[in-house]
C-alpha cells in the first residue's frame, strides 16, 4: 500500500470554519425563518465536508485544510456584528455577512468544478457541482429572506 499524499485545501478549511461558526450565528439571529435557514445550511455544510472527502479520494490524497484568510475575514465580520449590532440591524447585517460567505463559496466551487472537468475527473466534477448547487440555493434562500422579511 502506498502512502497517500496530502493536499492543503482552503475550501476544506473554509467548510470546517463555517460549520464551527454557524451555530453562533443561529443563536444570535432573531428572525425564525433566518434561523431555520442557517440551521439547514449547517447540516448541508457538514455534508459538504463529507463530499469534499470524496473529492479528495478521487485523486488519492488525504484532505487537509489550509488557512483561508478570506473565510477568516468574513467570519470575523460576522462575529463583530454579533458583538455590536442589535435588533433588526443584527439580522440584516448577519444576512449580508452570510451572503458574502455564500458568494465566496460560489466563486470557489465554480472554479474547482471547472478545474475538475478540465482535468478529466468526472467524479470530482459531479461532487463539486453538487456542492455548488447547494451554495447557490442557500444564497437564493437568503436573498428571498432579505427581500421578503429581513430588510423590510
Amino acid at each position: 500500500m502506498t502512502a497517500r499524499r496530502k493536499r492543503n485545501s482552503p475550501a476544506y478549511y473554509a467548510e470546517n470554519a463555517i460549520a464551527k461558526a454557524l451555530p453562533k450565528v443561529s443563536k444570535a439571529v432573531k428572525n425564525p425563518d433566518f434561523k431555520k435557514a442557517i440551521d439547514h445550511h449547517l447540516e448541508e455544510t457538514k455534508g459538504q465536508i463529507k463530499t469534499l472527502d470524496k473529492v479528495f479520494k478521487t485523486i488519492g490524497v488525504k484532505p487537509e485544510g489550509v488557512k483561508c484568510d478570506a473565510t477568516d475575514g468574513l467570519l470575523k465580520e460576522a462575529e463583530g456584528l454579533i458583538e455590536e449590532a442589535k435588533g433588526v440591524a443584527l439580522d440584516a447585517g448577519l444576512l449580508a455577512a452570510c451572503q458574502a460567505v455564500e458568494h465566496y463559496e460560489i466563486a470557489r466551487y465554480g472554479s474547482l468544478r471547472e478545474w475538475a472537468k478540465v482535468l478529466g475527473n468526472e467524479e470530482a466534477h459531479v461532487f463539486l457541482s453538487e456542492i455548488l448547487d447547494q451554495e447557490k440555493a442557500a444564497n437564493s434562500k437568503m436573498t428571498n429572506l432579505a427581500v421578503t422579511a429581513i430588510n423590510k
